[in-house]
């Protein structure tokens, strides 16, 4: 971890081993489970509130974008698993999230809200956002106050520029590259071509 104790894209991700509800059965997840792929760790306050299941029904609704591209989803609160069961459990219309297609966390220690550094002093954890590639290393990090939501396709676009970056690593995406798009050579004489083309 970095010097100052905060999360810092570069570092490693902290470990986590915690239990989590998935197509309606308790397991434990762990984030070797998901070395090898990339990781969309998606932290968010509490359930059965307002604009928590606009994310978690969001996020799968677009899960098999991530799926493609060699990625994974974990949604995270503090609630009970059981309390993630029951939200499950219950349809969109009456304000639950339905069947997921990614599972749900239970963070009701608080262990995992603190390592990532998001936890408010109301004990809930904030939106935070956070890319781990498949070596397990923090590539991408957002964190949103209780109020406003993320937008999901946003987060699909980052991660395909990491993961562009990654197998080009003489490039680089300028601001708002989408896939297809010009990127940057990171040479001097090279990088001129890209500014002459806008």
């Amino acid at each position: 971890m970095s010097n100052n104790n905060y999360l810092q894209v570069g570092d490693k991700a902290p470990d986590f081993s915690a239990k989590a509800v998935y197509e309606q059965e308790f397991k434990q997840v762990k984030l070797s489970d998901y070395l090898g792929k990339y990781l969309i760790l998606l932290f968010y306050p509490l359930d059965f509130t307002f604009v928590c299941p606009t994310e978690i029904i969001t996020f799968s609704d677009l899960y098999d974008q991530f799926k493609t591209i060699n990625a994974e989803v974990l949604g995270v609160s503090v609630d009970s698993e059981y309390c993630h069961l029951a939200w499950m459990q219950l349809d969109r219309d009456s304000g639950g999230v339905g069947d997921l297609k990614y599972p749900l966390v239970s963070d009701l220690n608080k262990n995992m809200s603190l390592s990532y550094n998001i936890l408010n002093d109301e004990g809930k954890a904030l939106r935070g956002l956070f890319i781990i590639d498949p070596d397990g290393i923090l590539q991408h990090l957002t964190i949103n106050n209780l109020e406003v939501g993320r937008n999901v396709n946003e987060s699909i676009r980052v991660l395909k520029a990491i993961q562009y970056v990654q197998n080009n690593p003489d490039e680089v995406c300028p601001a708002n590259w989408q896939p297809g798009d010009p990127t940057i050579k990171t040479s001097a004489n090279f990088s001129k071509e890209y500014f002459k083309s806008i």
